[in-house]
């Protein structure tokens, strides 16, 4: 075990039970970074009552139990503590030992797997993420769920978890029925030529005026999603030719997004739409749905609008047809009960909130969701332009997600053109600096947040940005390429001498950590995060350490540390999915 946490929260658990008993021994340690050593328990404030004793008394007791015993390290090797002192009112200040780091960091520095271990026990999850819809173009409101909930299917699967990616496409409903409508007016010539142009918009746009515009059309376009769902076989031939040019569309944003969904991971409402009509009459058998004005809803209990009244969850209209709540219960219960999901994460906006509580609820009154398995909504807040607003065309229009892409590489482009000459190398640098740049300023910030767009800041080479990073990797390589090593080749044993070699080995040793927060808690930024301090340890080595004019046993040692450094930096990118480009 490398993890200093960890480590010496084990540490402080058998202290605690030697002085004052094993029913001490699971007791949380309360580990905590401190500015006054490497780590501070606060445990003996929260054990005061329950001993019947001062907290300074106590960590006084832990201290001395922590400094006198020179307990080794898991595996053997250097013991952890180097000393323990109290401050305060009973705060214990752990330092530990430069040569436990060392070790630590050498066994890591030799782990394939950087010293992260796999989850035990593995779990089958399923992450709803980016919500697309055929026909329609993805807006900036794509984004974030997109981003945020990719990173934590690729933290989940580096994790050893089985992970089932599941993009809710909307391709079902009346919007269909209006769009099939629209197509047979205009011909197949002229829908074919639209699509493929990916002129989504308009040509929802267009559908949409004649619907609302003409009585006859919309009786038109409700008739044929009638004809739809039976099976009426030019309204399939149409409805295909719909999602089949939207497949391709969103095939080429995601790949500029590096972004892991493919055509296997798309979650169709129509895939739900056979079961609608069991899963209605499975909640009304079991008393969870009634007949409210016409309509089948559920009311779970707890639920209460501002009138006090309950707030139903609408599963078939009064009309007989299903609204997007019955796809989710549907849906719901498939992942639980077919997919066998001991979890499911959907990464939705947070307006969406109260819809999934309820959708959750039915699931748990219906015994689809039990003990055994959880479903959790991880709130993703928005990114809005200057004021807090919603990013906007000046025509008031959503703006597309690939115009916000396109203007994030032509910023990182314009930012870099003064280093190189050559356009075609400018390009191929700018693409990942300007991707990587939108990308992380979703994953720097909390997801449940929300944050103002601004390029000036997201691709700054200073602060908490995506090419800070990236710019710490590539000054990593350029230092390897001096000492005219490859950062694979570098083993061996690593000796910590100076103070900003310390703090980047310690920084190093949190990676499991900020890995397994993700994972619990589904929030890409804590690793985002980590990458951060540990990219600002490292320039401060850089500009501190020498290292190529350093004699060759303590230069060997040196770039072993950047090496690993580099390797630690490159996969917790890779877990957030922002790309590196070898130079910057």
């Amino acid at each position: 075990m490398s993890d200093p946490e960890e480590v010496l929260a084990g540490l402080v658990r058998a202290a605690l039970a030697a002085e004052f008993g094993e029913q001490y021994a699971r007791t949380d340690p309360l580990i905590r970074p401190s500015q006054f050593a490497d780590f501070q328990s606060n445990v003996a404030l929260s054990l005061a009552r329950s001993l019947g004793r001062p907290p300074r008394d106590i960590a006084v007791a832990l201290a001395a139990r922590l400094a006198a015993t020179p307990t080794p390290a898991p595996g053997g090797g250097a013991s952890p503590v180097a000393s323990a002192e109290v401050s305060g009112p009973g705060f214990v200040n752990i330092a530990l030992a430069d040569a436990w780091i060392a070790d630590a960091v050498g066994r890591q520095l030799a782990d394939v797997r950087l010293g992260v271990p796999l989850a035990a026990p593995a779990e089958r999850v399923v992450v709803d993420y980016s919500g697309p819809n055929v026909a329609k173009e993805l807006h900036a409101g794509h984004l974030r769920p997109t981003v945020v909930g990719d990173a934590i299917v690729r933290v989940l699967e580096y994790l050893g978890h089985t992970v089932i990616r599941a993009a809710h496409l909307g391709d079902w409903g009346t919007q269909f029925g209006m769009m099939i409508e629209h197509a047979i007016d205009i011909g197949d010539q002229a829908t074919s030529h639209q699509l493929a142009s990916g002129e989504f918009t308009a040509f929802y746009q267009a559908a949409r005026v004649k619907f609302d515009a003409d009585p006859g059309f919309a009786s038109r376009s409700r008739e044929r999603v009638v004809e739809l769902q039976a099976g009426d076989e030019q309204a399939l031939r149409l409805w295909q030719t719909l999602v089949g040019d939207s497949l391709e569309y969103l095939r080429e944003v995601y790949a500029r997004l590096d972004i892991t969904l493919t055509d296997d991971d798309m979650d169709p409402e129509s895939f739900y739409n056979p079961m609608l009509a069991d899963v209605c009459a499975e909640l009304e058998s079991k008393g969870i749905a009634v007949i409210s004005e016409g309509a089948l809803c559920a009311f779970p209990p707890g639920f209460a609008g501002r009138d006090g009244r309950p707030v139903p969850l609408m599963l078939r209209k009064s009309d007989g047809g299903y609204g997007y709540a019955s796809t989710d219960v549907a849906a719901i219960r498939y992942r639980l009960l077919d997919l066998k999901a001991t979890r499911i994460i959907y990464v939705v906006g947070s307006e969406q909130h109260q819809h999934f509580e309820l959708v959750f609820a039915v699931a748990r009154e219906a015994g689809w969701l039990t003990d055994a398995a959880r479903a959790e909504h991880a709130v993703i807040g928005l990114m809005t332009g200057p004021g807090g607003q919603r990013l906007r065309t000046r025509g008031g229009e959503q703006i597309k997600l690939i115009t916000l892409i396109d203007e994030a590489v032509e910023r990182a482009e314009e930012a870099i053109k003064d280093r190189y000459d050559d356009p075609e190398l400018r390009q191929q640098i700018a693409e990942p600096v300007g991707v990587g740049a939108l990308k992380y300023g979703d994953l720097s910030v909390a997801r449940d947040s929300s944050y103002v767009l601004d390029f000036d800041r997201l691709l700054q080479l200073t602060g908490n940005t995506g090419p800070y990073l990236q710019y710490a990797t590539a000054r990593i390589r350029s230092l390897f390429h001096k000492a005219g090593r490859a950062p694979a080749s570098v083993t061996g044993t690593i000796a910590l001498t100076e103070p900003a070699e310390r703090a980047l080995a310690l920084r190093l040793l949190g990676l499991g950590r900020a890995v397994a927060e993700v994972a619990i808690a589904a929030e890409p930024h804590k690793l985002a995060g980590y990458l951060f301090e540990v990219a600002s340890a490292v320039t401060t080595f850089y500009e501190q350490v020498p290292v190529l004019t350093a004699e060759p046993e303590v230069r060997d040692s040196r770039l072993a540390l950047a090496g690993l450094t580099l390797r630690v930096l490159e996969t917790g990118l890779g877990l957030l999915g922002i790309p590196v480009p070898e130079r910057m």
